[in-house]
């Protein structure tokens, strides 16, 4: 599973568990550099019945947050989900852009984001250490979900990031079907670790 498609995955869930809770939601597609992310994010949208909010391609990111900010307020939603872009911790410029969507979300909602969901690839090893730790100084990072936990990765890097940062990993993906983003469980975690096969 790759980390975008588990993000795709993890927006899709959220968006069907807040429809069944009878929340009006708002989506946010702020990810304008992937040529697919607009597109994939407007099928979700459809499907689930839910608005989005969006501009084309190259359109400054930040822009696009802010109007989903005011639509979602104008809409009277319930919930707002931003999706932004996927990036390496070693891009600053995208970074920055992360930096500049909170500050520009702040202008509407002071004390916003309420959430920042951080998608990273379980396969990646030490690789995902050092993105949690330039994420978690760029911003604030709330949640976790690790991605490619199904193959030969065990995730070791899930404690050592929980442990290091103090995140507590939400979802887990382990293939490539929306049921395999699940629901973290520290418990059959551990015990998936030490079993033998």
């Amino acid at each position: 599973m790759s980390t975008e498609w588990a993000k795709q995955l993890q927006l899709a869930n959220s968006l069907t568990i807040l429809k069944t809770q009878e929340k009006k939601v708002v989506l946010g597609a702020a990810d304008t550099f992937r040529a697919a992310a607009v597109d994939q994010l407007t099928i979700w949208s459809e499907r689930v019945g839910v608005d989005i909010i969006k501009k084309e391609m190259g359109s400054d990111p930040a822009s696009v947050a802010f109007d989903s900010v005011n639509s979602a307020i104008a809409r009277q939603a319930d919930v707002l989900i931003i999706d932004t872009a996927g990036r390496l911790h070693n891009k600053i410029h995208l970074m920055d852009e992360l930096n500049k969507i909170k500050r520009v979300i702040q202008k509407v909602i002071p004390n916003a984001p309420h959430e920042v969901l951080l998608v990273l690839d379980g396969s990646t090893g030490q690789n995902a250490l050092e993105q949690a730790k330039q994420f978690t100084q760029t911003t604030d990072v709330s949640s976790l979900a690790i991605t490619k936990l199904d193959g030969t990765a065990k995730g070791g890097v899930v404690l050592a990031i929980a442990h290091q940062f103090k995140i507590p990993v939400k979802y887990i993906g382990v293939g490539e079907q929306m049921q395999d983003l699940q629901i973290f469980n520290k418990y059959e975690f551990v015990d998936s670790l030490f079993r033998l096969k």
